[in-house]
């Protein structure tokens, strides 16, 4: 992951969009960082029950000692003193904080996903239109250069109509290890099923490049390989990599993916995860007595490693996702796009090749490159960001590319894709939502 920051500042002549963050985790700091690039944010009140996370955003941003809240609910309670309310708390809080702050008059910037479940979801849209407040959830691919340039090129017509969409996630082999089977996504009754809590960007992206008029949706999956069953005969009666006789031929030994890059000087992701401080000996004891160290085949894990879902739109449109543990990449999403003149070839990252059936040649697509580094996501993490500062300084909501109706069409699709996959059915869109008194 790029987390390195430029020396330049993006200046403007307005008074910054002022904004509380809740939760001061990973995402929470990746999107404070704006404010040190521009000085069209500024932090000015922070939430978060970890004393050391919170202490590193009260430094980087001059937060006075006021303004840091030990809990989501001092901060709700004291006087409206932002704009906007970011939200990147875990999953199982983004209903009641957004409903709350919406509630409050803050604009609301939402880490996805929107709920986990479906009825959270409503409750979420249903609080920001009442209340005549800004949404954006955290669908970051709607905001990268790449698939900025993907929807340019659909919407020129030089690839026809669109008939179909192939889109594959490759989670990363020790990513899902890190997140999906130890980490805080791992557990359904804890977090949501891993189509929402991975995926929800994927199938939002399509509905981007596609439409939001999806009519049925089946899917199937479910965990491939991280089950007991699956432990290898010479890791047997070991529950800790720590102390596992098979660990150096374990790709997923947490030793490898935390201890070593410790040892090696490296302090961020997925290192800082699993402890407050990054040094040799606290990572060893988080890996002795902590989840992250537990042995692969022995978690608590319940949500699928392999699944696909099918799509149908109107007009005989239909689109393919895959989302797979087992990859050598992280994230980087591959695409085609089959239109009746031409076919799109996504790299995931810098290269389109758009193939012209007339003229039977190429044109290779370079989107712009990402000046400005705050995270991940190919420049998704800056591109929301900034996209939802602009728009909460002009009252413009137009300038957010997700907005509270696009995320809920988006989990209403996730969520019966889900239901498609438990029962073995292909699930009707619009019963769907008549049975779940979907309103918009």
């Amino acid at each position: 992951m790029t987390t390195s920051q430029p020396a330049t500042v993006i200046a403007t002549t307005t008074e910054p969009v002022k904004v509380a963050i809740i939760g001061c985790g990973s995402r929470g700091t990746i999107y404070s960082r704006y404010a040190l690039v521009s000085d069209k944010m500024q932090v000015v009140a922070i939430a978060d029950p970890s004393k050391a996370r919170a202490e590193k955003l009260q430094s980087a941003h001059n937060i006075p000692n006021e303004q840091c809240h030990s809990s989501w609910e001092t901060l709700l309670e004291a006087p409206k003193i932002a704009d906007a309310a970011l939200i990147c708390t875990i999953d199982s809080l983004h209903e009641e904080l957004a409903v709350a702050f919406a509630n409050k008059g803050y604009h609301i910037l939402l880490e996805k996903p929107m709920a986990t479940n479906l009825a959270g979801c409503q409750a979420v849209y249903s609080a920001v239109k009442r209340n005549g407040v800004m949404l954006a959830v955290c669908h970051v691919l709607r905001y990268t250069p790449y698939n900025r340039k993907i929807k340019q090129i659909i919407e020129s017509g030089v690839l026809g109509s669109i008939v179909g969409i192939q889109h594959t996630e490759p989670v990363g082999h020790y990513h899902f290890a890190h997140s999906y089977v130890r980490g805080n996504w791992r557990n359904e009754a804890e977090s949501s099923f891993s189509l929402m809590t991975k995926s929800c960007h994927d199938i939002d992206i399509i509905m981007y490049f596609l439409g939001n008029d999806c009519k049925r949706v089946s899917s199937f999956g479910g965990i491939s390989h991280f089950k007991p069953e699956k432990k290898p005969l010479a890791a047997a009666g070991a529950m800790r990599c720590m102390d596992c006789a098979h660990e150096a031929q374990c790709p997923y030994s947490a030793k490898k993916i935390y201890l070593r890059p410790a040892e090696l000087g490296h302090k961020k992701w997925p290192v800082d995860v699993i402890t407050d401080v990054v040094d040799i000996e606290s990572v060893a004891e988080a890996l002795r007595s902590g989840p992250y160290g537990r042995c692969v085949y022995e978690c608590d894990n319940d949500v699928c490693d392999n699944q696909v879902v099918n799509m149908e739109f109107d007009d005989c449109r239909y689109a393919s996702f895959s989302m797979v543990a087992f990859t050598k990449e992280i994230c980087v999403r591959k695409t085609r796009i089959f239109g009746t003149l031409g076919e799109l070839i996504g790299d995931g990252d810098m290269s389109i090749e758009v193939y012209d059936f007339l003229s039977q040649k190429s044109t290779f697509h370079r989107p712009e490159p990402v000046s400005v580094h705050l995270g991940g996501h190919g420049g998704g993490d800056m591109g929301i960001i900034e996209a939802f500062v602009n728009a909460v300084a002009t009252r413009d909501s137009t300038l957010l590319p997700s907005n509270a109706l696009t995320s809920l069409d988006a989990s209403v699709v996730v969520f019966a894709a889900e239901e498609a996959r438990r029962r073995g059915v292909v699930v009707d869109l619009n019963e769907y939502r008549r049975q779940n008194d979907v309103e918009y």
